[in-house]
């Protein structure tokens, strides 16, 4: 669930907005707001696409949970998962890692009709 939009990082490029495909996000003042809490889907795009690495999306998905701005800055939980995924400039991708084509193989030998 969306837990943070840092105010101090944030480049208003409403990439957030755009991408969210539950329509969380509002804009007040120039910045992207969580408006309707409740909607996330915790699907990451948010975090995954800001290029300010704004934004904090817990993987807690069915509370909200405080966390405070700062202690998140100082231990670097913003733009936490849009780095471990390697999304952005100088980051290496992690996308080879991902095993999850394995799974569509084994359903799709264990299906056959």
């Amino acid at each position: 669930m969306i837990q943070i939009i840092s105010h101090e990082r944030c480049v208003g490029c409403d990439l957030c907005i755009k991408v969210c495909p539950t329509d969380v996000f509002d804009k007040k003042e120039g910045f992207p707001v969580i408006a309707r809490l409740s909607d996330c889907q915790t699907c990451y795009m948010c975090e995954l696409y800001c290029p300010a690495k704004a934004m904090y999306v817990s993987p807690l998905t069915e509370e909200n949970q405080e966390v405070e701005e700062c202690v998140s800055t100082n231990n670097s939980i913003i733009g936490s998962y849009r780095e471990a995924i390697g999304w952005g400039k100088g980051l290496k991708s992690t996308a080879s890692l991902d095993q999850f084509h394995l799974l569509n193989q084994i359903n799709s030998n264990d299906c056959k009709i």
